[in-house]
């Protein structure tokens, strides 16, 4: 009970500290946004120790079966951070800065290609947007999009490596899957699957997809200001991690899927061999 607790508490922590350091490390942030982000982090830190502390969670998936939401939170962080270093040398560059902008700007200049992601987000800025916004919303798209990307290689390597999610260790469905009603009709197998391809279908898809419902959207009503240093990294932060975790999704469902399948051909086998009643 104390681990799982001193467990949660950490993890709000780290929650808190993600959350926080946009306004903790840009320059010039507004006290209203200062209040609203220490509201939001309270919240979050709230949730994460009910989610993580309780027997049953209620919302967080995989709670039990690292590193699926460690990858996701790493990917978070370093999304953020690097973003915020970027735009803080804008104001206060320093050696760190100044190196996170290099890196930032050949990246995005990098994936910046007809009909990438990245120039699908550069359309999606009003005609009269300054070169100035241009390179940055370039830089930060290509950046997070890059760190998504490598967030999911890492996956698929633990995958590979750890056997994830169970080897050696058991896997509970209901605690893992609490938002997944394994009664609900239908093969539990083919559930899993079926799910699993549509978060698939839906993370390749959304990068190209968010880009273009903006657009059409900012007809109608008010675009997004992304010359706002705080809803810049946080729009591109949730417009590259968004898809990635749902791919990440789809890649652990598969897995799970197979693992039950894997368990049945063993169950199988096991009554073939050794039929109810052999003496």
């Amino acid at each position: 009970m104390l681990t799982r607790l001193a467990g949660s508490i950490l993890r709000a922590v780290l929650v808190v500290v993600l959350i926080a350091i946009p306004s903790t490390l840009l320059p010039g942030t507004p006290p209203d946004t200062a209040q609203k982000v220490a509201f939001v982090a309270l919240l979050a830190a709230i949730f994460t120790i009910v989610e993580y502390n309780s027997a049953s969670p209620s919302l967080v998936e995989f709670r039990d079966a690292p590193p699926f939401n460690r990858v996701r939170f790493g990917a978070l962080f370093v999304t953020v951070f690097s973003m915020t270093l970027i735009l803080r040398g804008e104001v206060q560059p320093s050696t760190m800065t100044m190196l996170a902008q290099a890196s930032g700007t050949a990246i995005g200049a990098l994936i910046d290609f007809p009909y990438s992601p990245v120039r699908l987000m550069l359309l999606m800025l009003p005609e009269n947007a300054s070169i100035h916004l241009l390179n940055e919303v370039r830089t930060a798209a290509g950046l997070s999009y890059l760190v998504s990307i490598v967030s999911l290689g890492i996956f698929v390597a633990v995958l590979r490596l750890r056997g994830w999610p169970a080897r050696g260790t058991s896997f509970n469905l209901w605690i893992n899957l609490p938002t997944f009603d394994p009664n609900s009709g239908g093969d539990v197998v083919d559930r899993l699957n079926r799910d699993a391809q549509i978060n698939l279908v839906l993370g390749f898809l959304l990068p190209f997809i968010i880009p273009a419902v903006v657009k059409l959207a900012s007809d109608y009503i008010d675009p997004i200001n992304l010359s706002n240093p705080h809803t810049l990294i946080w729009t591109m932060t949730a417009w590259a991690f968004l898809p990635a975790s749902l791919f990440m999704r789809g890649v652990a469902l598969l897995r799970v899927a197979a693992m039950i399948s894997h368990q049945r051909a063993h169950a199988a086998e096991t009554d073939l061999h050794h039929p109810i009643g052999a003496v």
